[in-house]
């Protein structure tokens, strides 16, 4: 018989499948008391520290204007189904699935890490993309805010940083965000998938919803934060007629700049992706993936630099096309902020507090 789907609510995936390291499989039965007839238990989110030693983590990739990035968090509580950080989880012996976005973990010592790292005799400053594995700005931000501590601390030695994100608690540090960028330090970007609510609120069930996202760019405009919209990922079939809209009412809103990517689904995420299009969109399920092995080779997924990102064939090539005479018509352009890293300064108080008591005294 066929398994049939739970659906957790406030949750994207519908399982915990398991990752492509655990050499056991996972099947649900029916114990003969219709078990598999019971709606989906509760499910709390979790949050455990990460004893990580380093937080800047840098990267070579063509395909992104930037070399270094830094996550606060791994895991994210907006559950969005098609996130290609949720192979990642499985690095740390947990699911893909459900446990990326209900077992989360947080860099407690993320500020002093930063600084130890900025302020070693070798470092070269350069742009940091904040949170662009999991959104640095996802609900256990309220409390426990280590997002809004890095700002802090880049603020302080006045170096530059973007960030995209899909959430409106950014307008929160507009406080410090908005200095920053009156000295070419600080850009931030909105991503924004449909302006179809239902369809937003199945793909991404813990982000702000669409409008939302818009009146934060508008507001984060109006403090003079140089704003972006990321179109993504495009979803052929479901999301990508909304492109145009998307890229004039981010315009409308104060964006100057833009990009997007089409979808990604690496490791894991193809199966928990199929499951979700067969459980809310089983008559576009077909369509929809057909679409993405046309434009990926035959494949599901193309992970060469250069393709990863757009894809190719004749659907990639119409969807760069348009995305391409969207901005050109709004005069959006394409290119990242320029930032300036000449202002960048170690603080003095950082090399203070740095030494030891006994130190300190000479």
């Amino acid at each position: 018989m066929n398994e049939k789907p739970l659906i957790y609510k406030g949750r994207a995936a519908s399982s915990n499948q398991v990752s492509r390291f655990d050499p056991c499989t996972r099947e649900s039965t029916d114990d003969g008391w219709g078990s598999l007839d019971e709606g989906a238990p509760p499910l709390r989110t979790e949050v455990m520290l990460d004893a990580t030693k380093s937080v800047i983590n840098y990267i070579q990739s063509p395909d992104l204007p930037f070399d270094r990035t830094l996550n606060p968090y791994r895991g994210c509580e907006h559950g969005c189904i098609y996130c290609y950080a949720r192979p990642t989880h499985a690095y740390l012996g947990l699911s893909p699935g459900l446990d990326f976005e209900s077992k989360l973990l947080m860099k407690p010592d993320v500020v002093e890490l930063l600084k130890k790292e900025l302020s070693h005799p070798n470092y070269k400053c350069a742009p940091i993309s904040l949170a662009m594995n999991t959104d640095g700005y996802q609900p256990i931000e309220r409390e426990y805010q280590l997002t809004r501590q890095v700002i802090q601390v880049l603020s302080e030695a006045n170096h530059p940083f973007s960030l995209v994100t899909k959430s409106s608690l950014v307008e929160r540090d507009i406080d410090l965000i908005a200095p920053m960028a009156a000295k070419g330090l600080a850009s931030i970007y909105l991503s924004i998938t449909t302006l179809d609510r239902q369809i937003a609120r199945r793909l991404e069930p813990r982000a702000a919803a669409p409008e939302r996202r818009f009146e934060t760019l508008r507001r984060l405009s109006e403090a003079g934060i140089p704003t972006g919209v990321m179109v993504a990922p495009v979803i052929p079939a479901l999301t990508d007629h909304h492109m145009e809209q998307i890229l004039e009412k981010a315009h409308l809103a104060g964006a100057r700049k833009a990009g997007y990517v089409f979808l990604r689904l690496p490791h894991e995420l193809t199966t928990l992706f199929e499951d979700w299009l067969q459980q809310y969109f089983p008559l576009k399920a077909a369509h929809v993936m057909s679409l993405v092995k046309q434009s990926r080779g035959g494949k599901t997924y193309q992970s060469d630099f250069g393709k990863r990102m757009r894809g190719e064939g004749v659907f990639a090539d119409l969807l760069a096309n348009r995305f391409k005479l969207s901005c050109h018509k709004l005069g959006m352009s394409g290119e990242r902020t320029g930032f300036r890293t000449d202002l960048f300064v170690v603080p003095e108080s950082w090399h203070q507090k740095s030494l030891s008591p006994q130190l300190a005294l000479f």
